[in-house]
């Protein structure tokens, strides 16, 4: 088992600047630490002179010192820091970004709204796992707001509109109650940003719509709706009826009535508002609020990075031997070998994109290439009982360079690689191993068993695997030649064994070749 990591994110976002300390134990178990805040207002002088200030500089380094100091204390060794919308309009952004990493070390990096918009639908696919996917996702910030409407987990249309909480707060001078004619400023701005970047609106009705960013959860403590698959809601027509209230409100009411700070208090009407306006652009009910954002999907990048995999497999001289001796074995009982050889390239896929989960040590890929490649060799005897038959002859036949445990260990994968059979103390190959052999084997056999039933048609449909790692979860999108529908069915029956042996759902999902 791999050693646990300690990872950090930080979000230099246009209303403040967080850090999140987390430690990893896989890319599916990650336990939060420790969550900071800093108010650093980024955004509140760019969004009228377009230069962060002196004053902001030296408070930018303080922040991030001290955000490097917490790192430290955690032991840290591996983060993200990015900036967004106000520092992407700042023109001494690149000063700013010198400085800091100059004085606090920190490597600040400023991101486009693309990855802004990536990084918060995969905090957002994780949280919510495969039983409920978004079809909407908003995030409101202080510089912008990031639209991005799903179908098929695929993104079908995508907007960021500069209509932030900060943004609208200094450029409309609105920094404390709301007027009726103010009110109507700021719905026509949201509006009309809607239709010139959203043209051809969605009706999403009662379909999952996700609301991130702070605003967003202290409204829904405003304006609670009921909780859908365990998360709260913003309900938005409770959200219209007590809205007059919250804009006749000035910032000191709003920070003793909602329990906020002054810089959520001061741009929280400008965020029902806009909210309010989305909902009824787009016909949403309720937002769901998961309560993670751009931090919480870089925390699942970086640590799906820390335990896969970087660099290439690189077999010796006895590997390669194994794997000549094995194909040419297989070749000399097996008819399909077309398939035989498919299956070992979907497996050493699935090895190498789930070495985040399954931990195995590299030796091992060899081992699954061996066994996919002899999988079906037990045909030879009889069709039926075919993968017994198998074991037997990976078990006494002529195979150079596989030996001892090995040979052991690729004979319980031929005889586990369908339904036919599970691991058990009484079979000849797995009972023959140590206990560390046999959890290997069995998270072997639980890739191959998914691999083999991915061309369970024979006919290779499935060109590519990739996999996306959720809330309990690990989504394998299948890139696919025609109908693979069969495959998917088959896939999704095998999948028994290694839910069990990881502890985790397994869900698939088909995405058509470019080339159909």
């Amino acid at each position: 088992m791999s050693e646990p990591v300690h990872i950090a994110a930080i979000d230099a976002g246009s209303n403040a600047v967080r850090l999140a300390v987390a430690r990893a134990y896989s890319a599916l178990d990650i336990e939060p630490l420790v969550n900071e805040r800093y108010s650093l207002r980024l955004g509140e002088g760019v969004f009228l002179r377009h230069r962060f200030s002196e004053d902001l500089f030296k408070k930018g380094v303080k922040a991030f010192r001290h955000f490097h100091e917490i790192m430290d204390e955690f032991g840290v060794t591996r983060y993200r820091a990015v900036a967004t919308s106000a520092s992407r309009e700042a023109r001494n952004r690149d000063a700013f970004v010198r400085q800091i990493k100059q004085k606090s070390g920190i490597a600040l990096e400023v991101i486009n709204s693309s990855e802004e918009s990536r990084l918060g639908r995969v905090a957002v696919m994780a949280a919510l796992g495969p039983e409920s996917p978004p079809r909407c996702i908003a995030d409101l910030g202080g510089g912008s707001l990031e639209i991005s409407v799903i179908r098929d987990h695929t993104v079908e249309q995508s907007a960021q509109l500069p209509v932030g909480t900060v943004r609208l707060m200094t450029t409309l001078k609105i920094p404390g109650a709301i007027r009726p004619m103010q009110a109507e400023q700021v719905r026509r701005y949201v509006r009309a940003l809607l239709e010139s970047r959203l043209p051809s609106r969605p009706n999403l009705g009662d379909q999952v719509a996700v609301a991130l960013g702070g605003n967003a959860e202290t409204l829904a403590n405003i304006a609670p709706g009921p909780r859908l698959h365990g998360l709260p809601t913003l309900e938005l027509s409770l959200l219209r009826e007590r809205l007059p209230d919250l804009l006749e409100r000035d910032v000191r009411e709003r920070m003793k009535s909602y329990g906020i700070r002054r810089d959520r208090a001061d741009v929280l009407g400008i965020a029902a508002l806009t909210f309010v306006t989305l909902g009824r652009y787009l016909n949403i009910r309720n937002f769901s609020i998961p309560s993670v954002g751009l931090r919480e999907g870089l925390i699942q990048e970086i640590a799906h990075q820390a335990f896969s995999r970087t660099e290439p497999h690189r077999y010796d001289v006895a590997a390669r031997q194994l794997l000549v001796g094995t194909r040419s074995f297989a070749r000399r009982l097996q008819k399909d070998q077309t398939h035989a050889e498919h299956v070992r390239e979907l497996s050493i896929l699935l090895f190498d994109q789930l070495q985040p989960v399954h931990h195995l040590p590299a030796q091992s890929r060899v081992l699954l290439e061996a066994g996919a490649l002899m999988h079906d060799t037990g045909h030879m005897i009889s069709h039926r009982g075919h993968h017994k038959h198998g074991e037997y002859l990976v078990l006494n036949g002529d195979i150079p360079g596989l030996e001892g445990r090995d040979r052991a260990i690729v004979a319980a994968l031929v005889r586990y690689h369908n339904r036919k059979s599970e691991p058990a103390g009484h079979h000849l190959a797995y009972s023959s191993l140590n206990n560390s052999d046999k959890r290997i084997a069995r998270r072997l056999a639980a890739i191959l068993r998914i691999a083999e039933a991915l061309d369970h048609s024979h006919r290779q449909r499935v060109m590519q695997v990739r996999t996306a790692f959720q809330h309990g979860a690990v989504g394998l999108q299948v890139t696919a030649r025609g109908d693979a529908a069969e495959d998917l069915l088959d896939a999704n029956r095998s999948a028994e064994l290694f839910e069990k042996e990881f502890h985790v759902r397994l869900y698939f999902r088909q995405t058509a070749s470019k080339e159909t």
